[in-house]
């Protein structure tokens, strides 16, 4: 436990960050779930605006240091073949 005060409110500070950053991952996550389920239920329209909201959610992500540009880059990319590889 911390006795100076700076250090603790450091702790204080990177215990509200980090419960930020996964409220914040958790989110991407249900996003880029809603896309995968619309694509398995084949309806290419829902698919299509799931995939609007997932690409700007991974974007948002990326520029918030959350995921790895590259990773955000790779999501993308797979999630664009998967809405052109819908019938």
């Amino acid at each position: 436990m911390p006795n100076i005060k700076s250090a603790k409110k450091r702790v204080k500070v990177n215990t509200i960050k980090a419960m930020n950053n996964q409220m914040a991952k958790s989110a991407l996550k249900t996003t880029l779930k809603k896309f995968d389920t619309a694509v398995a239920a084949g309806d290419k329209a829902e698919a299509t605006v799931a995939y609007t909201t997932a690409v700007k959610a991974v974007d948002q992500a990326a520029a918030k240091h959350l995921l790895h540009k590259n990773n955000a880059a790779n999501k993308k990319s797979k999630m664009t073949v998967k809405l052109n590889g819908m019938a």
